[in-house]
Formats: C-alpha cells, sequence, structure tokens
C-alpha cells in the first residue's frame, strides 16, 4: 500500500430535526368539553370560542372551502396522479411519496424531485428493488435522508410483507408503516382512498388556530387533541381528500404565517380572530370619537384555565392581528456536538490522489451516509489529546498502525469556511482565483477519488 498522508480537523454538529405533520396524539371530543377550574373554585363555562358546535356552519364551512379549492387550486403533479391513476396501490404510493418529500420542504422545490422520482420508480416495486445508494442520489438536495430510507424501506415492506397491497386504512397505515405517522396515514388514506379522516399539518393548525382563537402553545398535547378533534369533525364525508389538500391550500397561500390574505379567504365569516380583530378596531374608532363603547371589550373564552387561551403572560397583542395565533413554544436550543474528521489520502493509479470514506451508522442523525472518517469528541480536551483519539479509531478502521505525526491539524470547520468565505468575498484586485481552490494551487491537481474502506486498504494500481 502506498504512503498515507491524513489531515484532521475539529468539527461542529448539530442534532435535531423535525416532521411536516403534528405529533400523534390521541382523539379528543370535541363538543361539550369544559374548562378547567377557574379561580376560586368555580368551574370555567364550556369553551365554545373555540369548538364549532353548530352543524349548519360546519357545512357552510365545507361548501365554501371546497368551492374555492376547486378554482383556485394549483395544479400540481401528485394531485393529477391522485386524480387519474385508476390503481390504488400506485395511487396510493403517489400520494405516500409527495407527502414524504413535502416535509419540512416547500411545494416548488418539492415538484421536480418528485418527477423525477415517479419518473425513476413509478411504482412500489421499483423502488423496492433500487439501492440506497440510489434513492440517496436522487434525493440529494431535499434534506433529511431519513425520510428516504425510511420510504424505501416501507415499500420493501409492503412488497414482502404484504403481497404489493397497500394498507387501506389511515389506522392500519400507520400501524404496518415504518416512518408513516398520523398526518401521512390521514393524507394517504382520505386522498387515495376516500376515508373520511381529517389531517393536521403545519397549515391545519395556523387555520384552525384562527379560525378558533386557540391561543395556547400548538405544540401542546391540549391543542393537538383539539386539533385532531376539529379535523375529523370538519372533513367533508364526500370529499375527504379534496377537503383535507383545501384546508392545507389555505394555509399555504392564504391564511399564511406573516401576512395572511384575510380579504381573499373564503371562509373569513367563520374565523374568530378576524371576528376579534373587528371588534377591537370597532372599540377604537368609538373611543377616538369619545363615544362610550357599545361593542364590550374582546375577552378569552371563560373565567380562566382554559388550556386553549393565550397565557395570561402573553396577551393579545394588537398590531398583530390574526397572526397572534397560532402561539409556539420557545424553540429548543440545538444541540452542539464536537467532531474529529480525518481527511486521509493517499496517491493511486497515475498519480490520483484517492481518498478514503466511511458509511456512517445505519441509524441515527445522518443515517447511512457517506463521510470523511469522523469521532466525537469529549468536551474540553486539548489538541494533542484529540490527535491522540483519532489515531485509536483510524487505527481500529484500517487495521494498520498510524503514526500520530503524519496528522495535520488544519483547524475548525465552521472557522475555516468563515476565513474562506472573507477570502472570497474581499479578493484583490485582479485576482483570478476559483471558489474553493487553496492559495498556490489552482490547476496543480486533479479531482480526488473517493473510496470505500475496502477498495482504499487495497494496494493501489501500479501506474
Amino acid at each position: 500500500m502506498g504512503p498515507l498522508r491524513a489531515a484532521a480537523a475539529r468539527g461542529l454538529r448539530r442534532g435535531g430535526g423535525g416532521g411536516r405533520g403534528a405529533a400523534p396524539a390521541a382523539p379528543a371530543a370535541l363538543e361539550g368539553s369544559k374548562g378547567s377550574a377557574a379561580r376560586g373554585g368555580r368551574p370555567a363555562p364550556p369553551a365554545a370560542l373555540h369548538l364549532f358546535g353548530d352543524p349548519a356552519e360546519v357545512e357552510a364551512l365545507r361548501g365554501s372551502l371546497l368551492a374555492w379549492y376547486d378554482e383556485c387550486k394549483r395544479d400540481l403533479p401528485w394531485r393529477a396522479l391522485a386524480v387519474t391513476e385508476p390503481d390504488v396501490n400506485r395511487r396510493a404510493y403517489a400520494v405516500w411519496v409527495s407527502e414524504i418529500m413535502l416535509q419540512q420542504t416547500q411545494v416548488a422545490t418539492v415538484i421536480d424531485y418528485y418527477n423525477r422520482w415517479m419518473q425513476k420508480w413509478p411504482t412500489l416495486q421499483a423502488l423496492a428493488e433500487a439501492s440506497l445508494e440510489e434513492v440517496n442520489e436522487l434525493w440529494a438536495g431535499l434534506g433529511y435522508y431519513s425520510r428516504g430510507k425510511r420510504l424505501q424501506e416501507a415499500a420493501r415492506k409492503v412488497v414482502s410483507e404484504l403481497a404489493g397491497q397497500m394498507p387501506r386504512t389511515a389506522e392500519d397505515l400507520q400501524k404496518l408503516l415504518p416512518g408513516v405517522g398520523r398526518y401521512t396515514a390521514g393524507a394517504i388514506a382520505s386522498i387515495s382512498y376516500g376515508q373520511a379522516t381529517g389531517v393536521v399539518d403545519g397549515n391545519v393548525i395556523r387555520v384552525l388556530c384562527r379560525m378558533r382563537c386557540i391561543g395556547a402553545d400548538s405544540s401542546s398535547p391540549p391543542v393537538i387533541d383539539r386539533l385532531w378533534a376539529m379535523a375529523n369533525a370538519l372533513v367533508d364525508r364526500s370529499r375527504p381528500g379534496d377537503f383535507n389538500q383545501a384546508l392545507m391550500e389555505l394555509g399555504a397561500t392564504v391564511c399564511t404565517p406573516k401576512a395572511p390574505l384575510c380579504g381573499e379567504c373564503p371562509v373569513k365569516q367563520h374565523c374568530r380572530a378576524r371576528l376579534r380583530v373587528e371588534k377591537e378596531l370597532a372599540l377604537a374608532s368609538q373611543k377616538l370619537l369619545g363615544k362610550l363603547p357599545v361593542v364590550p371589550d374582546v375577552e378569552d373564552c371563560g373565567v380562566g384555565g382554559c388550556p386553549l387561551c393565550p397565557p395570561a403572560a402573553e396577551p393579545w397583542d394588537s398590531s398583530l392581528g390574526v397572526t397572534n395565533f397560532p402561539r409556539k413554544a420557545a424553540k429548543k436550543q440545538p444541540r452542539v456536538e464536537q467532531t474529529a474528521t480525518c481527511v486521509l489520502e493517499r496517491r493511486g493509479r497515475r498519480g490520483a490522489l484517492e481518498y478514503l470514506i466511511v458509511q456512517r451508522p445505519s441509524s441515527g442523525l445522518l443515517a447511512g451516509l457517506w463521510e470523511f472518517p469522523s469521532v466525537p469528541l469529549a468536551p474540553g480536551l486539548q489538541q494533542e489529546q484529540q490527535r491522540e483519539v483519532l489515531v485509536d479509531h483510524l487505527q481500529a478502521w484500517t487495521g494498520q498502525p498510524v503514526a500520530a505525526g503524519s496528522l495535520r491539524f488544519i483547524g475548525e470547520v465552521l472557522r475555516a469556511c468563515e476565513r474562506q468565505h472573507g477570502e472570497e468575498s474581499g479578493p484583490a484586485k485582479g485576482s483570478k482565483r476559483k471558489r474553493g481552490a487553496k492559495p498556490g494551487a489552482a490547476g496543480s491537481t486533479r479531482p480526488g477519488t473517493q473510496l470505500s474502506l475496502r477498495t482504499f486498504l487495497r494496494a493501489p494500481n501500479p501506474p
């Protein structure tokens, strides 16, 4: 084997993630629930402000929303397949792929990936036969690679254990398919099979919280319970898939997070957040004119203790209008991990550089992806101690001795990137250095080849 040279660098990796749908929760009663005990021991009145208790209002809301959707819905490839595909398994698969891709990813980004995916793997069987490397290659750029991996794992399960037949209910989809949560199961079942079941994703949370002035933390169990109950009660029984897509479409295009188009909303007459804004404007107008207010002050739903009203420490902010809803808990600080990363290189055939890459574990952060050899570092290690840790792991990986002196410390990745960015954003006049090129090295070497551990440890072919 040719001589080895290694360059080590420290890097920071932040963990975390999330999904499009809300966390699964058990259904809750929609009507007639009582608020918690108010101050002084008196029971709080029913939280009517937060309910859809009038059947006539529910029917009117369904009709208005579906009429708007029929006229204004976006033309998206997965919607076309859901309507035109006669095979129920292929139809469900088409919807499933779109829902997984749309988690944490904008529609405009997903469209091209979706079209290429469906062209390459139009059926469950085709996806089941693909390799994980092929899946990751096509998924590159969408982020959260575990989504693609779980999608393929579930496709293989359908083919090998379910005779290629997709589960036919939301309950079975969630129970039998890995990576399919309550939201995704509801979307597949309602859109593909016509099951009258609701869905709750970020768009639906926003719409329902505004329509019923739900100001408590929208990720808390009581709020999630209520939202799922609302979604299941509101869904149109004759067009459940269209209704669910309409509710999500409304949140994505009209009832947006920061600048909602309330004047264009097809269900604005059912929005109690908008009603509250109108009442406050009327009060302000009367006070400016010096008149006694004939419109009562806008209060929350009960005497106190309602699990769905905004917390006392975060009262209604008139400047925000309907965007007071929904409320979210403060984000947790991301977990920070420090790692030592080694770029191990050798001269291979015809003098070309070859680099060692290894595969990450099959579970956890960035599962199954390929990277330069990396080792988590305990806090507080000095540079020499970090070098020793890395040497031990390199020897364990390669099965060969690695001289500590052959490891050259490059620097911390984040700081190196910042330094390089500074150099690139302000080059000297007349500089022709290409982006990412090392000083004095432009054109001096050809791109290297990435090799797996087994291939790397073979003696290179003679030049």
